[in-house]
This record gives C-alpha cells, structure tokens and sequence, in this order.
C-alpha cells in the first residue's frame, strides 16, 4: 500500500492564506484580489451564483456592495492532499451582511423594507491546484447549512470615531497587508 501525499506545512499554509484572502477581498469589497485567489479557468457556485470565478465576481458585486456591511468568519479548514499539485478543502464559514431597505438582488436576500441582517453558516468545498508553483482555486462550490434573518438595532456608525470603523476603499487600515495581493507594492 503506498502512502498518501499529506502536503508540507508550506503548502497547507499557501492554501489557507488563499483561503483568508478570500474573505478578505469579500468584506473589503477588493474584487481586484480575485484573479490571484483563482485560476483563470476556475468554476464557482454558491446558492444562485454559477459559473467561471469571472461571472461570481461581477455576481458578487450585485450582492456584496449594496449591503452595508459584510463580514465573513472561517472555522475549521480540512486539507487532503490527492497528489502533490492537487488539494480538496472544506472551510466552515459564517456570513454575516447587513442588508438594506429596497436591496434588489432577492435571489439573494429579500427586500424587507427595512435594513436587517442575514447570517449565513455554510461551508466552502474547494479543489486547489498548483500550477506554477502557486496554488490558487480551481473549483469552489459553496454550500448552505443554515441562514436566518435578524432584526437590527444600533446599526449606525455615524458616532464612532473616524478610523475605529473599517472602510470599503483604501482608508482601511488593512491596505498595506493586502497590497501584494492587489498588485500594489
């Protein structure tokens, strides 16, 4: 019986940094990330959004920009290794979004005429591949386990401090650790 490929620590590390980045380029609305996180041939699916990463990403952005805020979590991560190039993962993940009055994406979210927010906790079941020493997503489908729907209250951050509040543009305090990834230096 051979032994299976169990990956080195490097490239466990390479593939939850893409991971990471992710949700990242997600909640910080930094969709120009993308092509670095994915293959140029790489295939996506979660709920209604199908297809190549290029259509999630134009998809995602009718869903994720109109909402007021976006943070996603990750959990556990299960990395198997099927040779040295090729890697299967499952990441827990939850979502939460604030989602507006009069939000029109409602494949997505409902309109309910006030601003409320969506928790959604689901997994990412994802193929990694290596190509050209880099590791990157090759397929991605996202799953549901639960969603709900909460009434918000205190949702305002007109009264925070300017800088104690993360921003959608290069504000954030997190630009400079995303710069490599944005091809900025």
């Amino acid at each position: 019986m051979t032994q299976a490929f169990d990956g080195r620590i490097e490239d466990r590390e390479a593939i939850r940094e893409i991971i990471t980045l992710y949700a990242h380029a997600i909640d910080r609305r930094r969709w120009d990330m993308m092509e670095k996180l994915f293959h140029a041939d790489a295939l996506f699916g979660f709920g209604p959004i199908e297809g190549d990463w290029q259509g999630f990403v134009e998809q995602a952005k009718a869903v994720i920009d109109p909402c007021l805020a976006t943070q996603h979590q990750l959990g556990q991560t299960i990395i198997t290794f099927a040779d040295a190039d090729i890697a299967h993962c499952e990441t827990y993940m939850t979502a939460m979004h604030t989602v507006p009055a009069g939000y029109a994406t409602t494949d997505v979210f409902p309109d309910k005429g006030r601003t409320y927010s969506a928790v959604i906790a689901g997994r990412y079941v994802d193929r990694f591949e290596r190509r050209g020493g880099a590791w990157r997503i090759a397929s991605r489908k996202g799953l549901y386990d639960w969603r709900e729907y909460r009434e918000l209250e205190g949702i305002d951050l007109s009264e925070v401090p300017e800088g104690a509040a993360g921003y959608h543009d290069d504000r954030d305090p997190s630009t400079p650790v995303a710069a490599p990834w944005r091809g900025a230096r």
